[in-house]
């Protein structure tokens, strides 16, 4: 009988590596993406079918760990809107590993997210960038139910040209309204158990979690931050929340505005200003023009969480901001939309393996997109706990300079949950620390459940504070707290 030597296991895990680099879909491999520097981890992108019927298919872009990427887990990325590109604004604007610099290069991100993981960006559903259904009719009236459903059969058909990440840990991070999408999507991983989807948490940042609790904190928040009177913040309480201003005007098309609501419009158009950045109340505005230098009203409150289309600021946000090594906001309020002008360069769709179907031209947020706006009324916190109490990690936090999911509502709808489901405090609300400097304030319960805030940060947090956004990240995957010693 033959021994077993000490080479042979060495030759084995070189052959597994081997057939496990090789077994990657070519077709979908980026070469050089134009402009880019040189890396040493791979990218893929392409399209998956998740309809064949209907001809529907979502395109992703995934990213390779930078550092051994046979043992980092496998995180996929959300964005939120509904309506909003993972690809262009998680991937190209806020964490990923290049940052379009001038339309022309991609410089490295310090503080990219694939140094700790394998990442997975989907523009889902279809309408989404470059994810189609050719049959247009899909694109009205669709809903979280479809779209957590497409997003499974993506992953399960994303795992078959990607085996190597099958039983790898599996984790889904998300912002915005993906306080929908990523809790539904792993609700519905845990139900089809046959898949063998190893998910071991979710991540959640300024969430959409419960329409009542996250839309009236928006008043709560305007009045802390001195953007309203004490007079409209009364009149807001007694006369029509923004719960009910959102609901006349967005979900039943304004079609019935009560004589309350149209009061506190009217009140708060006169105190708010478009100036101020509904997403970041600390941002810098950008005045292209004389024309514009001219104070103008703004609606009661955003009417849909598309941060990366219409936001005053958040371009300069985007592009400026992911380099900073410290907790400065200094950056170039007028820069253009590099990220937009990129994606719709010939030349790099031709390297992504995308294409424009149905569409001229690639947008951050979809512009055939009609998603049913009822759905923005169903809780999802609840979600949550059902996942937590089936032992999945949950992390949720708030870039707190963000008026349209303020965190208060969101720190108030987790401490909640953490009474319901009975978990005690792990950890006691306190700072925690990036740099020697404060980064936000957390708490933990059962060390299943954290809540955190990241100091200074947006509506999509890691545009605005990266190397914060970055350790909350570590954190997330490491599953210990984060640091509240300087």
């Amino acid at each position: 009988m033959l021994s077993f030597k000490p080479w042979m296991a060495i030759i084995l895990c070189i052959i597994e590596m081997f057939m496990a680099v090789n077994s990657y879909p070519l077709a979908d491999k980026i070469e050089m993406l134009p402009g880019q520097p040189e890396v040493n981890f791979q990218q893929f992108s392409g399209y998956i079918t998740v309809d064949e019927r209907q001809e529907r298919a979502l395109f992703y872009y995934f990213v390779e760990a930078e550092n051994d990427p046979l043992s980092k887990p496998l995180v996929l990325w959300l964005n939120g809107g509904p309506g909003c590109s993972s690809v262009g604004a998680g991937g190209f604007t806020e964490h990923g590993p290049f940052i379009p610099f001038d339309g022309v290069n991609l410089i490295k991100n310090e503080y990219s997210w694939n140094k700790e993981a394998n990442m997975l960006y989907l523009e889902s559903p279809a309408g989404v960038g470059f994810s189609y259904s050719t049959n247009k009719s899909f694109y009205i009236g669709v809903g979280d139910i479809a779209t957590a459903r497409d997003s499974l059969v993506f992953l399960r058909r994303w795992f078959e040209k990607f085996p190597e990440y099958k039983n790898r840990e599996f984790y889904i991070s998300g912002e915005s309204y993906a306080g929908h999408y990523v809790p539904q999507l792993a609700k519905l991983i845990t139900h089809h158990s046959e898949l063998n989807i190893n998910l071991k948490g979710i991540s959640i940042g300024n969430p959409l979690l419960d329409y009542d609790t996250d839309l009236n904190a928006v008043t709560e928040f305007r009045w802390s931050h001195g953007l309203i009177s004490d007079f409209s913040h009364d009149l807001v309480n007694t006369v029509c929340n923004h719960s009910q201003y959102f609901k006349e005007t967005v979900i039943e098309n304004g079609r019935s505005l009560s004589d309350g609501c149209a009061l506190v419009d009217s009140q708060l158009s006169e105190e708010l200003t478009q100036y101020v950045d509904v997403y970041d109340v600390l941002a810098k505005y950008c005045f292209s023009s004389i024309n514009e230098q001219s104070p103008k009203k703004i609606p009661y409150l955003p009417l849909r969480l598309n941060y990366f289309e219409g936001s005053s600021s958040s371009n300069s946000e985007l592009l400026g901001a992911l380099n900073r090594k410290d907790d400065s906001r200094e950056y170039e309020e007028c820069i253009d939309k590099k990220a937009t002008k990129y994606l719709n360069r010939k030349d790099v769709q031709k390297a992504l393996h995308a294409r424009l179907v149905g569409i001229t031209e690639w947008s951050t947020c979809s512009k055939v997109l009609k998603y049913d706006d009822r759905n923005r009324e169903t809780p999802t916190i609840g979600v949550v706990g059902s996942l937590v109490k089936a032992g999945i990690r949950a992390v949720v936090y708030s870039g707190d300079q963000d008026t349209a999911v303020p965190f208060i509502g969101t720190r108030k709808l987790v401490d909640e949950l953490a009474t319901k489901l009975k978990l005690s405090t792990t950890v006691p609300y306190k700072a925690w620390f990036e740099n020697k400097k404060v980064g936000g304030w957390t708490q933990v319960y059962g060390y299943i459940l954290s809540f955190a805030t990241i100091r200074g940060a947006s509506h999509t947090a890691p545009s605005t504070q990266p190397a914060r956004s970055y350790l909350l990240f570590k954190s997330f995957l490491s599953g210990k707290p984060l640091p509240t010693k300087p």
